[in-house]
């Protein structure tokens, strides 16, 4: 991770290196916290944030979905977002507002602790590499099960629960591959480790449904919505192991990973196909300002000196 110049932190920005929380921080001893993960992309029109509003109103649902009240309101995090890109001066960057529950009691259930809420953001390029994204990277079906949805809410996108995903990713790197996939308990595909899972057979595209307790995903949302815009029929279904196998093609997306295609699963190869390839153009297309998208879907960033006045 680079460093910059500010963090923004319960409504002030400080200099990255003084954005500090304190040991006894409820959530550094029981991960209740929720947070996100942004994209900001250079376009022609200069710097814009990738469905901004979105990914802060899901934030303040995780929140909800934890019984954590937010301290600032989504339109004041929209607008704080904005001028931390601005202040950092980045054309592109990634950012990761994050709420949590700080110093106090440290007993399980936070009474009285306050929640903090940061926003970081630095450059980061692609999350699986260029060279998966072009070529296509190699997963492994994790022996770790994915969380279930009567275990924790699985629609919040909450800091412990990444320990699930962590265990994943490092099965699967340690065993020489380069993501996880993780199935429910049933035995359906669920997710990566990070991003979500999609199926292309015949020409018609699957992905899992949110009963396979998987999160609510921006990425997933907006792959789904140009997909269909393509033509493609899209497909919101449970899968199963097999289904990976005998894909004409596996692609995962996520903020981070954007659109990456698998080119094997379990060492079964599959190469990287032309509808990855159609969905990926698109999408990074529709990220950097190439193609129209939805109105609200880029917001743009205003430099520095306009937002002084």
């Amino acid at each position: 991770m680079e460093a910059v110049d500010k963090i923004w932190l319960n409504g002030d920005l400080v200099d990255w290196a003084d954005a500090t929380v304190h040991l006894g921080a409820h959530a550094l001893h029981y991960g209740t916290g929720v947070f996100e993960g942004i994209r900001c992309y250079s376009t022609e029109s200069g710097p814009a944030v990738f469905r901004l509003r979105d990914h802060l109103e899901r934030l303040e649902q995780s929140a909800r979905l934890v019984r954590m009240r937010l301290p600032f309101s989504v339109d004041e995090l929209h607008a704080a977002c904005l001028e931390l890109v601005a202040a950092n001066e980045l054309p592109e960057c990634y950012l990761r507002p994050i709420a949590f529950y700080g110093a106090g009691e440290l007993a399980v259930l936070p009474r009285g602790n306050p929640v903090d809420l940061g926003i970081m953001c630095w450059p980061w390029g692609t999350y699986l590499g260029e060279d998966g994204q072009r070529l296509g990277i190699r997963a492994m079906v994790s022996s770790w099960r994915r969380v279930g949805p009567n275990t924790i809410p699985h629609a919040a996108k909450a800091t412990g629960v990444y320990l699930n995903s962590m265990l994943a990713v490092d099965e699967a790197t340690r065993n020489g591959y380069d993501e996880a996939i993780l199935l429910t308990d049933d035995g359906s595909i669920a997710d990566g480790s990070g991003e979500h899972v999609f199926v292309v057979k015949g020409g018609v595209i699957r992905t899992p449904d949110l009963s396979a307790s998987i999160l609510p995903g921006v990425t997933r949302d907006t792959v789904v919505h140009l997909a269909r815009e393509l033509g493609y029929e899209v497909e919101e279904t449970a899968l199963i192991r097999s289904d990976l196998y005998q894909a004409d093609e596996v692609f995962m997306t996520g903020t981070a990973a954007e659109v990456t295609p698998l080119r094997s699963v379990d060492d079964h190869e599959l190469g990287v196909g032309p509808v990855t390839r159609e969905v990926q153009e698109a999408y990074l297309d529709t990220v950097r300002g190439r193609r129209a998208a939805p109105p609200g879907w880029l917001a743009p960033v205003e430099p520095a000196s306009a937002l002084l006045g």
